[in-house]
């Protein structure tokens, strides 16, 4: 069974890669965009749309405020992406923001980035995968009546890819990210020729509905109310301009030149697709409700609404139809392929985070192929909960999603400014003195962009969701200041002085003792073993739980004629552990400097069906003995010829009978 696991394993994921390789999967920008830029750039698929759907409370005339909506979005994704120019250069090490907030804003700034972070990239992984089953719900009918399955499987096909390697699944993902930004290219640029340049008219299927919306004379305070909401549904364009000041390391060098100006192309091309796809959702009219089924009074009997992209395909190539169905197909892949970005970062920043000891030592550690495999698996889990709990509903979903992204970036402005207050204060050359101004300004910017969306997210989505990311982020940080708290804890305990490292070192005597269940090979390794540490005192241990096997095991033990004394203690409730415990304390009792050596034979197996024929007391005997001070437990195996004949054919054995054969394994007690 050992033998087909591995042969899996290497299936799914491929031979084992050298630490020495690691050099070669850093990844050049034409990979780089595609890894860490897939999922800002796939947010265009659904952040306009949650836009009009935002505004769908108030009518069709409310639509007209899309393109200013969108306008500002613009403005605000510009900012960002020139701050995290910034960033890139000044902490290229690959903390981002966790790093820029704990150095210049100290520890629990960092720890609410980290946590917001984390718990962004598991939305980020959630919403890409559900409005990926959305879009090709559009062309499958299949897939959409089953969203939830579709995005489970699609979340655990990624996961596989990741955990082969970083720079393989990058390449995998390079060509549908980029097919995916040149069919939503040529569907604008096309639609907007057709529109201006030959003065075709473009109707989308859903443009001659009519919008019944009971808010639909919303005005003052509450109109505003609904144009910012749907502000802060649009800012999901801005998710994931992060990743690449979180994965500088994964670049070729230079590293910080190359992951600034794959920034700056990621913004250029993102602002292009999301400000195109608005324009032309005005020019072909397109009508999309929250509730179809009451706000679209006109639509045909069993009208399915389609994805906003899904509509703007089949408008612009109505008379083209391998063009739609690109167009669609690229789409609902690039959303799946989006939740890459975060199965980049989250391992990468959760491996930050248990360096500095705030998260469990095991997320620092790379798998066979280089990967961060528990922070893969990990943020895969989680995802998976969270679309299951939602049903795949991206709407659901996106009032928890901007408010982790949006505490990052704010924070992270605010250490960046420090940073350079920092720097200027020391630095007198003047060109330099300009430059360091010049980056403080953008910075500051960004931190007025961010901070105002912010709080206009709080504001406005509170009550929709967003309590539910900020709990969270908060049970997040909570954890890891405990586990931070455990590990101090820990080290302080095992560090010594001088007179605890002597007293360490050099104990009293070593009291020795083996367990003894029954007069055989294993039994009498263990005891030469023993022997051979040359203790103060050495005697075997058995337990009484049966008056005949016992009497008949201690004269067997004289008629051997042992040097070694056999020592029987009672059990009167026929138990195994707690007798064992109680000796042993009191030895420790009468002779605390004393150490107390136990010496537990132990037989291994080659089958794992094998392991069911033995019963687990001497697993727990081996376990309580280990917490006890004073003590040290030492096992001594010995193999049985299904165990030697697998070992001779190079395969793991399949179960090893751990704890030993003790006075455990012969007694009819299982207590």
């Amino acid at each position: 069974m050992s033998k087909l696991a591995t042969a899996a394993k290497r299936l799914l994921l491929g031979r084992p890669f050298r630490s020495d390789r690691l050099a070669h999967t850093l990844l050049p920008k034409r990979i780089a965009l595609p890894v860490f830029a897939s999922d800002a750039l796939s947010s265009v698929a659904y952040a306009p749309e949650e836009i009009f759907l935002t505004l769908s409370i108030a009518g069709l005339a409310t639509f007209t405020m899309a393109p200013w909506i969108g306008a500002v979005i613009v403005v605000v994704l510009l900012a960002v992406v020139a701050s995290y120019r910034q960033n890139v250069h000044a902490y290229p090490s690959g903390g981002g923001d966790y790093e820029v907030a704990t150095v210049n804003l100290g520890r629990y700034a960092g720890l609410t980035v980290a946590s917001a972070l984390l718990v962004d990239y598991v939305l980020t992984v959630a919403v890409s995968i559900s409005s990926a089953a959305a879009n090709l719900g559009a062309l499958v009918p299949f897939v959409a009546d089953h969203k939830v399955a579709f995005s489970v499987a699609a979340i655990v096909v990624i996961t596989g890819m990741n955990l082969r390697g970083i720079r393989e699944s990058g390449t995998a993902f390079a060509i549908p990210t980029y097919a995916f930004m040149g069919g939503i290219g040529v569907m604008i640029v096309w639609g907007l020729v057709r529109a201006f340049v030959f003065g075709e008219p473009l109707r989308a299927e859903s443009a001659g509905l009519q919008l019944h919306a009971e808010n639909e004379h919303l005005m003052g305070f509450a109109l505003i109310f609904l144009v910012l909401r749907a502000f802060t549904q649009g800012c999901a364009a801005l998710t994931g301009v992060e990743a690449i000041s979180n994965g500088v390391p994964a670049f070729r060098k230079p590293k910080s030149r190359n992951a600034a100006s794959t920034l700056l192309l990621l913004g250029l091309i993102a602002v292009s697709m999301f400000f195109g796809m608005i324009v032309l959702a005005r020019i072909t009219g397109v009508v999309v409700a929250e509730d179809p089924a009451v706000q679209l009074t006109n639509a045909p009997s069993g009208y399915q609404q389609n994805t906003l992209v899904a509509q703007l395909a089949h408008a612009v190539f109505d008379n083209f139809v391998p063009g739609y169905v690109f167009v669609t197909v690229v789409t609902a892949l690039i959303l799946v392929l989006a939740a890459n970005t975060a199965f980049n970062g989250f391992p990468v920043l959760g491996s930050i985070l248990a360096q500095d000891r705030y998260l469990p030592r095991q997320l620092h550690t790379r798998g066979d192929r280089l990967a961060f495999s528990n922070g893969v698996i990990f943020l895969a889990g989680f995802a998976v909960v969270l679309v299951v709990a939602y049903g795949a509903e991206v709407t659901k979903l996106i009032p928890l999603y901007t408010v982790g992204v949006f505490v990052s970036f704010t924070l992270s402005q605010t250490g960046m400014l420090r940073h350079w207050n920092r720097l200027l204060r020391g630095e007198s050359d003047r060109k330099v003195r300009r430059r360091m101004r010049r980056s403080q300004a953008i910075n500051a910017f960004g931190l007025v962009m961010t901070g105002s969306v912010l709080v206009v997210v709080l504001i406005t989505k509170f009550t929709a969701g967003a309590w539910i990311a900020i709990a969270a982020m908060t049970a997040i940080f909570a954890l890891m200041t405990g586990i931070r708290r455990h590990y101090d804890t820990v080290s302080s305990e095992l560090r010594m002085d001088q007179h605890e490292r002597r007293n360490a070192v050099m104990p009293s005597r070593n009291h020795a003792i083996v367990l003894v269940s029954k007069l055989h090979l294993p039994t009498l390794r263990a005891l030469a073993y023993a022997k051979a540490t040359r203790p103060d005192v050495l005697e075997a241990v058995t337990v009484n739980v049966d008056e005949a096997d016992t009497r008949d095991l201690v004269a067997e033990w004289e008629q051997q004629n042992f040097s070694t004394p056999l020592k029987v203690i009672e059990s009167p409730y026929r138990e195994i552990t707690k007798p064992v415990l109680e000796y042993v304390r009191r030895i420790r009792t009468d002779n605390p400097r004393d150490v107390v050596t136990v010496f537990l034979p132990e037989y291994v197996v080659g089958h794992w069906w094998e392991q069911l024929l033995h019963n687990q007391s001497a697993l727990r005997l081996k376990g309580r003995l280990l917490f006890q001070p004073g003590v040290m437990v030492t096992s001594v195996p010995w193999q049985l010829a299904s165990a030697k004949d697998r070992n001779e054919r190079g395969v793991m054995p399949g179960a090893v009978r751990r704890g030993l054969d003790t006075p455990v394994g012969q007694h009819k007690v299982t207590k």
